[in-house]
């Protein structure tokens, strides 16, 4: 049995790209739809409350476009919503945090490992439970990543400061191991090695994160099988140029057109 239906996949921006192209990767013959709230961007110093509103506003969205299965591709909504999402709308749900503290569990060989994310995903202290006791986690918040990435920027010296700043704690504690908490910090990986050097794994949740999909999708009999070419759609709650300029550097496939969704969450924040 083939179901043709669309995976919905959202974020508060462009990281997620990094996880709708896992999928991409893992489920080729999948048909997406992606969402990013640029509108509201940044999740992560928000209220838990208001990121709620926009999540489940925008799961609705998805839900609406009759999608199969709902990737949140942000820690950031994970942390607020992702219970209140399931309950909400009976589509099954598939989250980035356990992924990615299963991944770093098995990646490490001191059993140090380090997490950095929002302000919002760590203070919540979501990964320090996802990842058990086996293991010593140190974590940081690392808030002004986001806004470098959504501007484009992956390289500068004032980045490359920030991270020197963030990252020093967690490379005194010995770390041999670093989760990526956010989806959009996969596209840092370069500048973060190189901070961190080459004996530090950078542990992204995307890949983890994909395998999880397939495996929902043959849990459920929710598999494609078609003999039309899958299709992506892309969304954003903003401005559509800039979001598809870096959609194209950042979600690894031509980006032909970027269409605005408008939500309206007001009464939910």
């Amino acid at each position: 049995m083939s179901d043709s239906r669309p995976i919905g996949v959202f974020d508060s921006g462009v990281g997620g790209l990094t996880v709708a192209r896992a999928i991409r990767e893992r489920v080729p013959d999948e048909s997406l739809i992606y969402v990013g709230d640029a509108a509201h961007f940044p999740y992560g110093p928000k209220p838990i409350e208001e990121i709620r509103g926009y999540a489940l506003e925008i799961a609705a969205e998805l839900v609406r476009r009759d999608v199969k299965l709902l990737v949140v591709a942000c820690n950031s909504i994970e942390v607020s919503a992702i219970g209140d999402i399931a309950t909400a709308h009976g589509v099954p749900v598939v989250g980035v945090i356990n992924p990615g503290a299963r991944a770093a569990a098995a990646a490490t060989r001191n059993g140090i490992v380090g997490v950095i994310g929002t302000v919002a995903t760590i203070q919540t202290g979501a990964y320090q439970r996802a990842i058990g006791s086996s293991v010593e986690l140190h974590a940081a918040a690392c808030p002004a990543f986001v806004e470098f990435v959504e501007r484009g920027d992956t390289s500068s010296d004032e980045l490359r400061e920030a991270a020197q700043r963030y990252l020093a704690p967690l490379r005194e504690r010995g770390i041999d191991t670093l989760i990526l908490g956010c989806t959009h910090y996969p596209l840092l990986t370069d500048l973060l090695q190189e901070e961190l050097g080459p004996g530090v794994v950078l542990v992204s949740s995307a890949e983890e994160t994909a395998k999880d999909v397939a495996g929902e999708l043959d849990r459920t009999g929710r598999r494609r099988v078609d003999a039309e070419p899958p299709a992506s759609t892309y969304l954003t709650t903003g401005d559509p140029a800039p979001f598809r300029r870096l959609a194209q550097r950042f979600g690894g496939a031509e980006v032909a057109q970027v269409g605005v969704l408008h939500i309206d969450a007001g009464a939910r924040a």
